[in-house]
């Protein structure tokens, strides 16, 4: 069991929690996050001890994305809240599928690649590889929820950097998406979809409108200061002049009651959950789990550096949950599984030394 990356994500659970908390009287989100939290431990701790090798059979793992992709479109016909079809309402608690997409698409891809690493350079392999990825980031993005199409974007470009693909080859990729992109922006979108579009990339054009949260948010990281209000004393979050302080923009909430220093922390506890996550893969003894860990990373990274971006105000505002931090139990009991699955990985790894799986990986000489 790996304690140290277990450990090193409870203090940002802590600082979650102590955020979300009113003090002053019974916290609903508080006790359903207390709950989810337990119960995320618990997938943790058994998921650690399965042994995963049974992820390299591929009907199992293409069984895991059809369901998800089918849950995904089933959204479509009775999934809504707050006019994103992204959640299904089981009375006192939602569940938010993408999240565990997420971990799908990453055991999906990791399992793609680590197979084809010898011919990875191959063109055809960026096509197929995509094809995994546009199909749950299609049905995420016509939600809409562009905060996760985002992430499932990163997720895809992230591992196929990492894969060894032909980077001309990718160049190509990237440069017919910018034109397609260019020809829908002059000769297809409408004034107002060009409209929504700017607004969305730069909210603070309308402050008092669409704007509005990501102001907020600027002000409550900038009176933070050094060493914070204190808890329990942030205006912007405990006035409501802060919306969403329990999810979207908690990093603003915590940066205001704990300043500079606490942000410190928050990064301290953020680069060890990283750093172990890709030990782990190291030692995981084959590709697939040296991907896995590389694709769990990247996904959190991503979370955190958007998440932080658009609390900040130099990113757009895009609904992306801090990892282990805001309120949500979806997220928290995808991360922690994956977590669960990455060291599940490690504790029935073959006996292989770290630097031939290192070299055989990166394609180096060994």
């Amino acid at each position: 069991m790996d304690w140290v990356l277990l450990v090193a994500t409870l203090p940002i659970v802590g600082a979650g929690l102590v955020t979300m908390s009113s003090f002053v009287e019974t916290d609903k989100l508080f006790d359903k996050q207390l709950v989810w939290l337990l119960f995320s431990l618990l997938v943790f701790f058994i998921f650690a001890k399965i042994d995963w090798r049974l992820l390299n059979r591929a009907d199992v793992l293409a069984a895991l994305f059809i369901l998800a992709c089918v849950v995904l479109a089933s959204l479509f016909a009775v999934g809504r809240i707050r006019g994103i079809k992204g959640w299904f309402s089981l009375g006192v608690i939602s569940i938010q599928p993408v999240d565990f997409t997420k971990i799908v698409l990453i055991l999906v891809l990791a399992k793609y690649f680590s197979r084809r690493h010898v011919e990875i350079a191959d063109f055809k392999h960026i096509i197929i590889s995509g094809i995994y990825a546009l199909i749950p980031f299609s049905l995420v993005f016509f939600q809409p929820d562009f905060g996760s199409a985002a992430i499932i974007f990163l997720i895809w470009l992230g591992m196929i950097l990492v894969s060894g693909v032909s980077k001309k080859h990718l160049l190509y990729v990237f440069l017919t998406a910018v034109s397609v992109v260019i020809f829908l922006w002059f000769f297809v979108f409408l004034p107002y979809q060009k409209e929504r579009i700017v607004s969305f990339l730069n909210p603070t054009r309308d402050i008092q409108g669409a704007g509005y949260n990501a102001f907020q948010s600027q002000v409550a990281v900038g009176s933070g200061m050094l060493l914070g209000k204190g808890v329990g004393y942030g205006t912007q979050s405990r006035l409501k002049f802060l919306p969403e302080y329990q999810t979207d923009f908690i990093f603003a909430a915590f940066a205001e009651e704990w300043g500079f220093v606490g942000v410190l922390a928050v990064f301290f506890f953020f680069a060890i959950i990283i750093y172990r996550i890709l030990a782990n893969s190291f030692v995981s003894g084959n590709n697939f789990g040296v991907l896995f860990g590389v694709g769990l990373a990247i996904m959190l990274a991503s979370h955190f550096a958007i998440n932080i971006g658009m609390n900040m105000g130099i990113l757009p505002v895009t609904g992306i949950t801090l990892p282990f931090m805001s309120y949500g139990g979806s997220h928290l009991l995808a991360e922690y599984a994956g977590l669960g699955i990455l060291v599940g990985l490690r504790q029935n790894a073959r006996a292989v030394h770290r630097d031939d799986i290192r070299n055989e990986f990166l394609g180096l000489e060994v």
